[in-house]
């Protein structure tokens, strides 16, 4: 069973499942997170208390997806090119464990700011539409 969440930045909304590995598991026990957005092109991470290996590592990920960077422990949301990027991939810096990904326009979050407030919540059975 997946587990839906919401994230929010900067005035902005968009909801998200999180996947079945077992990264994806020990960020859903760390709910709700909150971190600083780093900005690398059209990717926001910020680093969270977790210490997990690789699980199926990619660095060519999907509109939307969200991944754990092991490298540098941090939670990451993708939503366009990075400067890593060729042509029109969405490529991370370097692997990352997929833990799930945005169903709503993940291109909203073009507008969140270096430095604004992210927080991830878990979305409770009842709590509106998705």
């Amino acid at each position: 069973m997946t587990q839906r969440i919401v994230i929010r930045a900067a005035g902005i909304e968009v909801r998200a499942e999180l996947n079945q590995t077992r990264t994806a598991a020990a960020v859903r026990g760390m709910l709700p997170i909150e971190g600083k957005a780093n900005r690398w092109g059209d990717e926001i991470y910020f680093p969270i208390p977790l210490q997990a290996d690789i699980e199926g590592g990619r660095e060519v990920v999907d509109m939307g997806d969200l991944g754990y960077w092991p490298e540098g422990s941090c939670l990451c949301i993708f939503f366009g090119p990075t400067p890593a990027s060729r042509k029109n991939e969405i490529r991370a810096a370097s692997a990352v464990t997929i833990i799930g990904r945005v169903t709503d326009d993940p291109k909203v979050l073009k507008r969140v700011a270096q430095g604004a407030t992210v927080r991830i919540d878990a979305v409770q059975s009842g709590d509106g539409p998705g």
